[in-house]
């Protein structure tokens, strides 16, 4: 008869995407005549657990390649930009978050800029993210536990005397 065993484990409870269009601006030291060139680097973030949500606080560097003077001389300037995005994830079997949870934060899509201009000497950028969260937590898992012992399987040995038997009978001109 099988009895039932409760194994306390770690496993993803919840998991969700989130994907994100913000509207930045960017004022040069020189008024940009046009854009060159608009690229993102250094995207760090990190998520925490508050209040039942998930908090992911996180930055990037934007660089924009501009010409400027009449389109005859270019420059290039770069801003940090923090951002902060709250995810409201369902946890699966009554899972609840709380700061024992471990919170695991992958960019799906790197930040992009999908759109840039220029208006009033200002660049405007519109940058779009994906951000995916897993949130580990502890749960349970129920085994049937088998009350009966498997049996060994029962291995004869070879004796000395049959090896060398077996030797003494390899014919020497085999090989020949």
């Amino acid at each position: 008869m099988a009895s039932y065993k409760e194994i306390v484990t770690k496993a993803v409870v919840g998991k969700a995407k989130k994907n994100s269009v913000s509207k930045f601006t960017i004022k040069p030291e020189e008024v940009p005549d046009t854009i060159l060139g608009c690229w993102i680097i250094n995207h760090n973030f990190e998520g925490r657990s508050s209040n039942g949500a998930v908090n992911i606080d996180g930055s990037f560097d934007v660089n924009v390649w501009y010409s400027y003077n009449n389109d005859t001389k270019t420059a290039v300037t770069t801003k940090r930009f923090g951002y902060n995005d709250k995810m409201n994830i369902r946890l699966k079997d009554g899972a609840r978050l709380n700061d024992s949870s471990e919170i695991i934060v992958r960019s799906l899509n790197q930040p992009t800029v999908t759109d840039v201009g220029i208006k009033n000497g200002e660049v405007n950028l519109t940058v779009e993210k994906e951000l995916g969260v897993e949130v580990v937590g502890n749960t349970m898992i129920k085994v049937s536990v088998e009350d009966d012992a498997d049996e060994y399987e029962v291995l004869d040995d070879v004796s000395d005397d049959e090896i060398d038997e077996g030797i003494e009978a390899i014919n020497d001109d085999y090989i020949k």
